[in-house]
């Protein structure tokens, strides 16, 4: 009797390996039957083991509803290309490109005359500082409004007052120009990540043309700190003489 027992404990243990290597090599086998195994005796493991069911997440998912390219939390993400500014109306691509001629206006003009002008160079901070300003007040006058995507919650409405706070610390910046213009670039950046990553609610078209207006404006401001660093400075008044 005794060695009967523990040759019968040894092939219940042959089978509670086998069991192990199953569960192991078959990712796909359903939590349940992991479960019914740890539940279980060895053998009745044994039998519940030889007919797994794999199971199909995707199917799951259609099953229950849920549609292609949700997150987790429900928010239907929106595919996102450059493409889109086909979409976008002939008004807001004509008031977008043009609000860049004072960016791009300001280093080819110093690149002309081959000097470095301070006061045109504060000029096109302010006038970043403006629009970094303008863009947060954007984002709140779109959460305001009864059934707009984005809602008027601490998220988005204290987001949207980010930018223009730095908009107002680049203004304070007026005897360090390098220091201004990064705070503005600081404010662009900010704000374009709120807009595409964040905060939901604007449509593709808007998205791409903000993306494109968003490094224009960036490579403007940066052109005139380069500028800054290898050409002489002048005021308006030497320029003029």
């Amino acid at each position: 009797m005794i060695r009967f027992a523990s040759r019968r404990s040894t092939i219940s243990g042959v089978s509670v390996w086998k069991c192990l290597q199953q569960i192991s090599r078959a990712p796909t086998y359903s939590t349940q039957a992991q479960l019914l195994f740890h539940s279980q005796s060895p053998s009745t493991c044994t039998i519940r083991l030889l007919s797994p069911r794999p199971v199909n997440w995707y199917a799951l998912r259609l099953c229950h509803g849920e549609p292609q390219g949700t997150s987790d939390r429900g928010n239907t993400k929106e595919g996102f290309s450059l493409r889109a500014l086909t979409q976008a109306p002939k008004p807001a691509l004509y008031l977008g490109f043009s609000g860049l001629i004072p960016f791009m206006s300001a280093p080819l003009l110093m690149a002309s005359i081959q000097a470095f002008n301070p006061e045109l160079a504060y000029a096109q901070v302010v006038y970043g500082a403006c629009i970094v300003s303008f863009l947060g007040g954007a984002r709140w006058g779109f959460a305001i409004p009864a059934g707009s995507p984005a809602q008027p919650d601490w998220m988005n409405l204290a987001n949207s007052v980010v930018p223009s706070l730095l908009a107002w610390l680049a203004l304070l910046c007026r005897d360090s120009i390098a220091e201004g213009a990064l705070v503005v670039i600081m404010g662009l950046g900010l704000s374009l990540h709120y807009d595409l990553t964040l905060l939901p609610g604007y449509p593709a078209w808007f998205k791409a043309m903000r993306t494109v207006l968003t490094l224009v404006a960036t490579f403007s401001l940066v052109a005139t700190l380069i500028i800054k660093k290898f050409y002489i400075e002048k005021k308006i008044k030497e320029i003029l003489n």
